[in-house]
């Protein structure tokens, strides 16, 4: 029976050791392939700034998936801003495998350039202020756990009063596409190429999605 929780700092390294297995296999699963540098962008800051809006899915005792929400993403630091920290923190270009990821992005943005593309971004919309990020471990899915964790994230959005919650993933995930727009989230916008991210060998798409209570 998975149970879900807040996080707590004893959570801290055993949320860290399951990161990378969190959205293994999916589109979404990694970035550049660089598990620490991914984790402070898309993890570690929520644990510090806003651990009240962090929830785990726990099934026999151990972290099985999370939910790392942000109720006002202006007063958050921005996803581009902590892309920026992460790289000059960890120069994850300096490994092979973010390499060749930086390298790819490069070209994708001169391909975007010439033929006037846009190009994946942060989303701002004073509609849907909340933001998040949902991972569960392969071996969890399809128990009910993505489900619980959205459940406490959206109850806890309304309780504040949040007029609406916005977040981004991949166009071409499209199981997990389904299963928010089950949880009444809506595609909003264009998709535009995410520069660098490949998924079987193709260029992918940021697909941003809102919902309003």
């Amino acid at each position: 029976m998975v149970k879900i929780r807040t996080f707590t700092e004893r959570d801290r390294p055993e949320l860290h050791a399951m990161y990378g297995r969190a959205g293994a296999g999916s589109p979404s699963g990694s970035l550049w392939g660089h598990d620490e540098s991914e984790a402070a962008i898309y993890l570690q800051p929520y644990m510090d700034l806003e651990p009240g809006s962090l929830f785990l899915a726990i099934e026999d005792g151990r972290v099985v998936g999370y939910l790392a929400g942000c109720l006002d993403s202006a007063a958050f630091p921005s996803e581009v801003t902590r892309v920026d920290q992460a790289i000059k923190r960890y120069r994850p270009f300096l490994r092979p495998r973010p390499a060749r990821f930086f390298a790819r992005s490069l070209a994708d943005l001169a391909w975007a350039t010439v033929r006037r593309a846009p190009t994946a971004g942060d989303f701002h919309d004073a509609r849907w202020p909340a933001h998040l990020h949902i991972n569960v471990v392969p071996e969890a899915r399809g128990t009910g756990a993505a489900d619980r964790l959205m459940d406490h994230w959206l109850e806890r959005v309304s309780g504040h009063g949040v007029g609406g919650c916005h977040l981004q993933t991949v166009a071409e995930n499209t199981r997990a596409v389904r299963f928010f727009k089950r949880r009444g989230f809506v595609e909003h916008g264009p998709a535009p190429v995410i520069p660098g991210l490949r998924y079987q060998g193709h260029r992918v798409h940021q697909r941003t999605m809102v919902w309003t209570p």
